[in-house]
């Protein structure tokens, strides 16, 4: 992999330039949202369906990069877009259903966000 995650780092309120350790920070910041959370057994499939669609994301970018051709990139980022997509519908659903900080949701909401939209503007650009 051409990537350290480890070995990057990035000045507290700023975001990374580079789309996959964005990817990473926000599996990262998911991943600690979810371990703070507690709620009952019945919303479990919620939080692990949400953990599976953003960790996802920078997982098919990653993938992608290393794709044998550009329709192989391509494909692997249109998922990392579904599943971005996919992650607010996620967050929203705990937002509304459980009793989390809803001032942090919107912000993973947004950054969601964002991500499917970079996402979508390389794959535009791509073609």
């Amino acid at each position: 992999m051409d990537i350290e995650f480890d070995a990057f780092e990035v000045n507290e309120g700023e975001k990374p330039y580079n789309i996959r350790h964005r990817c990473f920070f926000f599996s990262k910041e998911i991943l600690f949202f979810v371990k703070d959370c507690k709620y009952e057994k019945v919303y479990s499939s919620l939080f692990d369906q949400l953990v599976r669609s953003a960790t996802s994301i920078g997982a098919n970018v990653v993938e992608g990069k290393a794709g044998s051709s550009k329709k192989d990139w391509n494909k692997y980022l249109v998922i990392a877009l579904k599943s971005a997509n996919e992650t607010k519908y996620w967050l929203c659903l705990i937002r509304d259903t459980q009793e989390v900080s809803k001032e942090k949701v919107n912000e993973l909401i947004k950054e969601a966000d964002e991500l499917s939209k970079i996402i979508a503007s390389i794959i535009i650009n791509a073609k």
